[in-house]
């Protein structure tokens, strides 16, 4: 493996080695929940509040026969369950069981403190700084939620009641 010779590097390149980094501490977190990356990513997304299916389709990225195996195979683990809509009769919104709950919160409690951890080198203002631009470039490309802020599982808001 080829170390990092202390060159600058380019935007495309140090955003791309960063996704790397995150996609590998995110790849790991997934494993020990025994998750695959889009049942993690459906169970964050699910955290704050019930979806319906073509919302969840369009966040996660996903197509209708997609999203339709995804929320099937969660189920089948008691992860998730469809609840009837009451703004449509013929529609369903999907939810987190309590068991799918306290698994989506330990592993985004898990995954955030990992990932967190990673800028551990920089300064407390150097970190602000890094949020912040990151923020800014999130926003600016409208990234779906399909990981919702650190405080958000432990909120009351959040706890989709």
């Amino acid at each position: 493996m080829e170390e990092y010779t202390g060159e600058p590097m380019g935007m495309g390149t140090v955003l791309v080695r960063a996704a790397f980094l995150v996609d590998a501490v995110y790849a790991d977190s997934v494993r020990q929940f025994d998750l695959t990356v889009p049942q993690a990513q459906l169970l964050c997304v699910l955290i704050p509040r019930p979806h319906g299916m073509f919302e969840l389709a369009k966040t996660l990225g996903l197509a209708k026969s997609s999203i339709t195996g995804l929320v099937d195979r969660s189920a089948k683990r008691d992860l998730v369950r469809r609840e009837s809509d009451a703004g449509d009769g013929r529609a369903f919104r999907v939810a987190l069981t309590a068991k799918g709950k306290q698994l989506a919160e330990e592993f985004h409690e898990e995954t955030t403190r990992r990932v967190s951890d990673l800028p551990l080198g920089l300064s407390e203002a150097e970190r602000d700084t890094l949020v912040g631009l990151l923020t800014k470039v999130i926003t600016d490309n409208a990234v779906p939620v399909v990981f919702p802020d650190g405080e958000c599982p432990s909120a009351a808001s959040c706890s989709g009641d």
